[in-house]
C-alpha cells in the first residue's frame, strides 16, 4: 500500500499536487530544485520538506517528479547521488513533467532497471484545476503499475486515461499543446487584428462564440480580454515555447507534417525574445498588437 509520497518540484502545479494528496491522508514530503515561494504552504498543510533528492528518497513508497522540462529531469535522475543512485527496488515513480518521449524512455528503462516502477503521466489544463484537484491526466506505462497509482492520481485529477505504453502520456501530451497553444496564438493574433480594424470586443467575442472560434481557449482567454485577469490562463509564454520545441523534435523524429507548428513556434519564440518569457500566455494580444504598430 502506498503511504509515504515524495514530490520534487513544488511549483504552480507540483505544490497543488502535494497539498491535494495531504488533504487526502498521504503523508507527503517535497524537494523543490530551485527554492520555490510554495513551499511554506505545502508545510503548512503538514508537508516536510527535505533537502535533497537522497534526503527526500528514505522510505518513500512512491515519488512524484514535477518539474520544469527534460534537462531538468535528467538533472534528477542521473546526477551524482540523484534518484537513480538512490531509488529503492518497488519505489513506484510517478513523472508528472512535460519532456521529450525518448529522454521519457531513457528515464524509464534506467529506473525499471534498479527495480523501480514507472510511470508518465502528463497533465494537461492549468494550476487552477490543479488546486480544485481537476486536472486530466495521460498516463503512459504498464497497465498493472498504472491501476496500482490510481489512488495517487485521484487525488488531483478527476479525468484520468490510460493511453499506451511508457512515453506516450508524453506524446499526447506534446499534441494536446500544440493544438492548444496553437489555437492560442490563432485568437490572439486575430484579437490584435481586430483592435487594429477597430471591432468592438464584445462583439468579436460573441461572434467567435457562436461560430468556429468557441471552445475551451476562448474562454479562458475571455477573462483576460475583459478585465485583464490571467487566472484562467497562468501558462507562460516561455513554457509554451519549451513545449513546442518539444513537439517540433518529436515531429522531426516521427517524420510527421509540421509547417503550421513551425509557424506557431515562431510566435512564441518572438515573443521570448521580446522579454515577455514570464507573461502569461493571454498576453501574446499585446506583444502582437505592438509589432503590428
Amino acid at each position: 500500500m502506498i503511504k509515504n509520497i515524495g514530490v520534487i518540484g513544488i511549483g504552480n502545479m507540483g505544490h497543488a499536487l502535494a497539498a491535494n494528496l495531504l488533504k487526502h491522508g498521504y503523508q507527503v514530503s517535497f524537494y523543490s530544485p530551485p527554492p520555490s515561494p510554495f513551499e511554506e504552504k505545502v508545510i503548512s498543510l503538514g508537508g516536510h520538506k527535505k533537502d535533497s533528492v537522497a534526503q527526500l528518497l528514505i522510505g518513500l513508497d512512491a515519488v512524484i517528479l514535477c518539474i520544469t522540462g527534460t534537462p531538468e529531469v535528467e538533472q534528477v535522475v542521473f546526477s551524482q547521488n540523484g534518484l537513480l543512485d538512490n531509488i529503492q527496488s518497488g519505489t513506484f515513480v510517478i513523472d508528472c513533467t512535460t519532456a521529450i518521449p525518448e529522454s521519457t524512455l531513457k528515464v524509464a528503462s534506467a529506473i525499471e532497471q534498479k527495480g523501480a516502477f514507472y510511470v508518465d503521466a502528463s497533465m494537461t489544463r492549468t494550476p487552477k484545476e490543479a488546486e480544485e484537484g481537476r486536472l486530466n491526466l495521460l498516463v503512459g506505462g504498464d497497465k498493472e503499475v498504472f491501476e496500482k497509482c490510481l489512488p495517487i492520481f485521484k487525488c488531483f485529477a478527476e479525468n484520468i486515461e490510460h493511453v499506451g505504453p511508457v512515453s506516450y502520456g508524453n506524446r499526447l501530451k506534446l499534441i494536446h499543446n500544440f493544438v492548444s497553444l496553437g489555437f492560442s496564438a490563432l485568437l490572439a493574433e486575430a484579437i490584435s487584428c481586430a483592435k487594429a480594424a477597430d471591432i468592438d470586443m464584445n462583439v468579436l467575442m460573441d461572434v467567435l462564440s457562436k461560430g468556429g472560434g468557441g471552445g475551451v481557449i476562448l474562454q479562458r482567454f475571455l477573462p483576460y480580454i475583459q478585465s485583464g485577469d490571467d487566472a484562467n490562463f497562468r501558462f507562460s509564454i516561455a513554457n509554451a515555447n519549451k513545449d513546442l520545441g518539444y513537439y517540433l523534435r518529436m515531429v522531426e523524429e516521427l517524420k510527421a507534417s509540421s509547417g503550421v507548428a513551425q509557424a506557431v513556434n515562431s510566435t512564441y519564440e518572438d515573443a521570448v525574445k521580446s522579454g515577455e518569457w514570464n507573461a502569461p500566455v493571454p498576453k501574446l494580444i499585446e506583444i502582437l498588437s505592438s509589432k503590428s504598430v
